[in-house]
């Protein structure tokens, strides 16, 4: 037993530094924003599919459940849309620098859609988050869109989480995420027609490109999630919250020995971003120790 938990930090590991190396594909990859997450989430999906077929899992969901997983394949679309959007326009340091207060919205949205009372320290923490984002705005007045963007991507991911959480419980991770990544790709799909967006172009991609897309899409997306749920077996929620809080510190380090000189951020960047990420850690560390 403990060497099955040896085994599972260390692959847990491995995984977190994979999503953080999500960040550094995305930016590699030449593609707008919505293309590249049309790939993404098409190979992501034949991916699944294979998996699926492979393990023999039953497809069969009720109605309202499928109603459920279509909704929020079109919120993790979105996630992903805005995610790599704010990559674009700014860059990884402050995408997930960003992104890192997630965990923040879901505190402030469980009340909103759960119920659950609010709590005072998620509140302080949620204050320290705003201070630590006040800092990256004021020194990188530059990169305001991406920074907006990342935000974005960060409500729309504690969204998913929120609602997720309830079908987790109940239903195949692998059949969630077949439906959700396929209504991702069929929400997309109907965009992309809407506009005439279907064009040469759009099916012109470079060699490296295919390279980077199926790399994103097969490991840091369909690998990635289905072994995330495996390795959850063997540890505790505390460990698996702290690792996962690593994600934008494996990115960014990954990021800045990609592309060195572009992801050099001003030395207040790194103080605000410490103390988002630092705050995140300290309340994973309260909650669980109020548990």
């Amino acid at each position: 037993m403990q060497s099955d938990n040896l085994k599972s930090y260390l692959h847990l590991h491995i995984i977190v530094f994979i999503w953080g190396f999500t960040a550094v594909l995305g930016a590699l990859i030449s593609l707008d924003a919505i293309p590249l997450v049309w790939y993404r989430m098409l190979i992501a999906f034949v991916f699944i599919f294979l998996y699926v077929w492979f393990k023999k899992f039953s497809y069969k969901v009720p109605l309202k459940a499928l109603i459920g997983f279509l909704f929020l394949g079109l919120i993790i679309a979105l996630h992903w849309l805005t995610f790599f959007k704010a990559i674009k326009v700014s860059n990884v340091s402050v995408t997930l620098a960003c992104l890192s207060t997630g965990a923040f919205f879901t505190s402030l949205l469980e009340p909103l859609f759960i119920g659950r009372k609010i709590v005072f320290y998620e509140v302080f923490f949620g204050l320290m988050v705003v201070f630590g984002l006040g800092i990256i705005f004021k020194v990188e007045a530059n990169y305001i869109e991406g920074i907006l963007y990342a935000l974005c991507s960060a409500l729309l991911s504690a969204l998913f989480s929120i609602f997720n959480s309830k079908y987790a419980k109940v239903y195949n991770p692998s059949i969630i995420s077949f439906y959700e990544i396929f209504a991702g790709v069929l929400f997309i799909s109907i965009y992309l027609l809407a506009t005439n967006s279907f064009d040469l172009a759009f099916f012109t991609i470079k060699t490296s490109d295919w390279m980077y897309l199926i790399l994103l899409s097969s490991i840091c997306t369909a690998y990635a999630f289905i072994t995330s749920v495996k390795v959850m077996k063997f540890l505790s929620p505390y460990t698996v919250m702290l690792t996962i809080n690593l994600e934008p510190i494996y990115g960014v380090i990954l990021a800045i020995l990609v592309f060195n000189e572009k992801e050099k951020m001003s030395f207040e960047f790194y103080i605000g971003a410490i103390i988002i990420l630092s705050t995140v850690v300290l309340n994973g560390i309260v909650k669980y120790y109020k548990k």
